[in-house]
């Protein structure tokens, strides 16, 4: 359980010197965005806030988020599970089980009224009455709304606690429903994705963790620090889309040459998320720069939205492009236009160079 034991107290304890505490406030404030003064008022926090206990719990899910989680590299994820919170409940990680599990979930809720953050990988199913989730003898919707009650904050991980994710595709025979349509009275933090990036996990975790409040939000409930570009904006195939340069195929020479995905359906134009910034595997490679295309896991009903290599249609932008097939038709009449404006220039100036000399 969470003592009154602080971050700092915990890698003092450890070993951890004080230099190598103020190096990974750096780190950790350069990796979420924020400018030198957020590292100073992060060791502050850290040295003097006690840690926050988390209770994470587990609906209808695959556990993606647990595995994006565990692989955080900033911060790293012993740091925060073993220092920065108190990571008090975890049915996938924690060495309790049965009564001993549902008696720290009861004690946390009475010991840390309206302290404790609660953290939720996955979706309840509510048709027959939840029955098609049952955690710890009882239906988890019900678990949920119970834990949901003294918390001070909950965070949707992934896709299937934000917006429903493959259980609620069509048909949703379970009635698999995002968290927010059956938590309406605590403010959710929605952080999509199938999984969502690591270090944005441990991103929103160490910035509530910090600043004891939660990131600013979007209108649909997501941290703007991660999820207020799209994929598409800051893509370093974003010059060939404006060029009209696309991969026609799988493997063929626009492929070789780093073409734009757009029309092996990429979903990157109406994305938003950090995969082109962040990136996955500790900054190594994301979807786009490995040669697929985005599918767009983090937006709402992704599953219900045709197949991952359907086109979008008619995405127009800032005035200068039409369409991908008109694009490149466009470019090169221009191009077109332009020699045969050339041509014909030159053509006159000879002709005039003729008879002035004619003239003469």
């Amino acid at each position: 359980m969470a003592t009154a034991e602080t971050f700092y107290d915990v890698i003092r304890r450890q070993g951890i010197t004080r230099r190598s505490f103020t190096k990974f406030c750096s780190l950790t404030a350069a990796s979420l965005g924020f400018g030198p003064g957020a590292a100073t008022a992060m060791a502050e926090a850290l040295e003097t806030k006690e840690r926050v206990p988390v209770i994470w719990m587990h609906g209808l899910e695959c556990t993606c988020c647990s595995e994006s989680f565990i692989r955080s590299a900033h911060p790293l994820v012993k740091d925060v599970i073993l220092s920065m919170i108190s990571l008090d409940y975890d049915d996938t990680i924690m060495a309790a089980a049965g009564h001993q599990a549902e008696a720290i979930l009861e004690e946390t809720k009475e010991k840390y009224k309206g302290k404790y953050i609660l953290a939720v990988e996955g979706n309840p199913p509510l048709n027959e009455d939840g029955m098609f989730c049952i955690d710890g003898g009882r239906p988890f919707v019900e678990k949920l709304k119970w834990m949901a009650e003294d918390a001070f904050a909950v965070i949707a991980w992934g896709a299937c606690a934000s917006w429903g994710c493959v259980q609620a595709a069509k048909p949703n025979p379970t009635q698999a429903t995002p968290i927010d349509k059956v938590i309406r009275d605590k403010p959710i933090i929605k952080v999509p994705g199938c999984p969502p990036i690591a270090e944005v996990m441990t991103g929103v975790v160490t910035y509530i963790t910090t600043f004891g409040k939660l990131p600013e939000l979007d209108r649909q409930g997501r941290p703007k620090m991660f999820y207020s570009q799209r994929i598409h904006d800051k893509c370093y195939r974003r010059p060939h889309f404006d060029a009209g340069q696309f991969v026609e195929e799988w493997d063929d020479e626009g492929a070789r040459k780093g073409y734009c995905l757009y029309k092996m359906g990429c979903k990157g134009p109406t994305t938003y998320n950090a995969c082109s910034t962040v990136r996955w595997n500790g900054g190594v490679s994301f979807p786009i720069q490995s040669g697929h295309g985005c599918i767009g896991c983090s937006e709402d009903n992704f599953w219900d939205q045709g197949s991952f290599y359907d086109r979008l249609t008619n995405i127009q932008q800032f005035g200068i492009e039409a369409n991908a097939d008109k694009i490149g038709m466009t470019a090169a009449g221009v191009v077109g236009g332009a020699i045969a404006a050339h041509a014909a220039l030159t053509a006159v100036k000879r002709v005039t160079a003729k008879r002035e000399k004619a003239d003469a």
